[in-house]
């Protein structure tokens, strides 16, 4: 082995040593990279001028990237629902809806589960809600402690994969690089862009299906072990009546309608993911204050619908203010876009008066900011050091390395998954993003692979992380809020099954790729 092959992997294994050891992401790998690189120019095997190229990454990548804005958005809009206690009241009226049947508690904790993951997408919030909501009520009900709290880490963890998400947006950043250079490698100078909406399409399928191998996981158990998975007695529960149905469209109809209005418009093609996150900040804020004063909310629903129905002009007229020529439809709707955008700007002015007033607002735009500075210097410190591993010949030896398994494609996807699996254990989802991904995804997309398969079996891959021991964060998560009568051996053999399952779904993905492809094909035409 030479030295220059010695340094690049003695490279990737400092960095993960240093975020085992606790250090803080975004400095280990930028210091890592600037540590090998140094020694590297002393033994003259590392041109320092190749960092030239770190200013273009970071202004060409990051900051006039405008699908990254998507983050801080979509970020906003989570805390913001975790804030204006949408979560809490899906609880209650959940476990009340399914109570009555044997496993429903957890059958219902899977379903809000779903929708928070399709509204909010913040694994933390998600996962300490239903712990304090659910875990005593389960507990209470005499829901086996490990099961109780296995079904709400993997719950909890259902906004990895299930869109809008965060990781979804950053993965799709990192697959569609990795696509355009796999294919300019290959010859193809001009390939068709890989998209987030085609990894949101993508995933969704997946996503839906592992809730449903989650929900058939509780119908098991309850039928095997029945003690498990008890009943709720009748007479807490109460007969269905008119009003309870109106209880449950009360807490179902807003969290659904905004995922409508935010995924709906992307796989529609009314907006990009950018547009519809900034559409699902708006829509957080609207529904933030409309849950903290119902009585005076006819401007705040009005603003919801204008929402609607400019989305639809948008899509049916052309607005650009900018045309040289306006048509007659396009006059009567700019008319129209503005009379509907003072309607909603009005309901936004109460919206965020109302939030401001309740000490919202400044918590919620604090956690926006401090989520979103930590991603994007984490990658910052990931683009350098992807930088430097190049310059070392990193990725000329990882394409060596995997092209020459056995196998082929299949056994480089193979290694790929097992190395992302192995490396859940220690580290975080957006340290394996930024670090792991940029690394090996080039190399299999020159394999004639399908880039949002690949994007989506990685999605899949990177939420088991969550629920791995030692450091998995939903297992921390749920310690943190649990009765002390749940203990952490407890958490961690709860899961199990459920990591099972994920691994199920993998290879439910990986032997039938349509599952994700086939949306994005139906949708937008796909074609990669």
């Amino acid at each position: 082995m030479e030295l220059v092959e010695i340094f690049a992997i003695g490279m990737f294994l400092l960095a993960v040593a240093c975020l085992m050891a606790g250090f803080p992401v975004a400095f280990t790998l930028s210091g890592v990279a600037l540590f090998v690189a140094g020694l590297g120019w002393i033994v003259g095997i590392f041109d320092f001028s190749i960092l030239g190229a770190m200013p273009s990454r970071v202004f060409g990548n990051a900051m006039w990237n405008e699908v990254l804005i998507a983050v801080p958005l979509f970020v906003f809009m989570g805390v913001m629902l975790e804030r204006s206690r949408v979560a809490e009241e899906l609880l209650e009226t959940m476990g009340m809806l399914f109570g009555k049947m044997r496993g429903g508690l957890g059958i219902s904790v899977f379903v809000v589960g779903a929708l928070l993951a399709a509204s909010t997408g913040i694994v933390g919030a998600t996962v300490v809600t239903m712990g304090l909501m659910s875990l005593p009520t389960m507990l209470k009900r005499g829901y086996d402690p490990k099961l109780a709290s296995g079904a709400i880490c993997a719950s909890g963890t259902l906004g990895q994969i299930i869109p809008p998400s965060i990781v979804l947006v950053l993965l799709g950043e990192q697959i569609s690089n990795a696509y355009v250079d796999a294919q300019r490698t290959i010859g193809n100078w001009s390939p068709e862009p890989v998209s987030v909406g085609d990894l949101f399409a993508g995933a969704l399928l997946p996503g839906l299906m592992l809730v449903g191998l989650y929900m058939l996981y509780q119908v098991f158990m309850a039928i095997v072990k029945p003690s498990s998975s008890p009943v709720i007695p009748r007479e807490d529960i109460g007969e269905i009546e008119g009003s309870f149905i109106l209880q449950v469209l009360h807490a179902l109809l807003p969290p659904v309608i905004l995922i409508i209005a935010v995924l709906g418009s992307i796989l529609m093609g009314f907006a990009t993911p950018t547009e519809a996150a900034a559409v699902g900040g708006l829509g957080a804020i609207l529904l933030a204050g409309l849950r903290l004063d119902e009585s005076h909310s006819k401007l705040i629903y009005g603003a919801g619908i204008s929402i609607f129905l400019m989305l639809a002009l948008a899509n049916i007229f052309d607005l650009r203010v900018g045309l040289e020529v306006f048509s007659t439809g396009t006059i009567v709707g700019l008319v129209l876009s503005v009379l509907l955008l003072c309607v909603v700007l009005y309901g936004l002015f109460i919206s965020l008066r109302r939030v401001h007033k309740a000490g919202i607002l400044t918590d919620v735009c604090k956690s926006t900011m401090e989520i979103s500075a930590m991603v994007f210097v984490i990658l910052i410190g990931a683009a350098l050091f992807s930088l430097v591993f190049r310059g070392l010949g990193g990725d000329d030896m990882v394409h060596e390395f995997l092209t020459n398994l056995p196998g082929g494609a299949f056994g480089a996807i193979l290694m790929v998954m097992a190395v992302i699996f192995v490396l859940g254990f220690f580290l975080d989802f957006i340290e394996i993003t930024f670090v792991v991904v940029p690394i090996v995804a080039p190399v299999i997309l020159q394999l004639d692979v399908n880039p949002v398969w690949l994007g989506v079996m990685i999605a899949m891959n990177l939420q088991t992380s969550f629920l791995t021991p030692p450091f998995g964060f939903a297992l921390f998560y749920l310690r943190g809020v649990a009765p002390p009568e749940v203990t952490t051996s407890m958490i961690y053999k709860g899961v199990i099954p459920f990591v099972l399952i994920q691994i199920f779904g993998l290879i439910l993905l990986a032997m039938f790729p349509q599952i994700a492809t086939w949306l994005p094909q139906v949708i937008f035409g796909s074609s990669y």
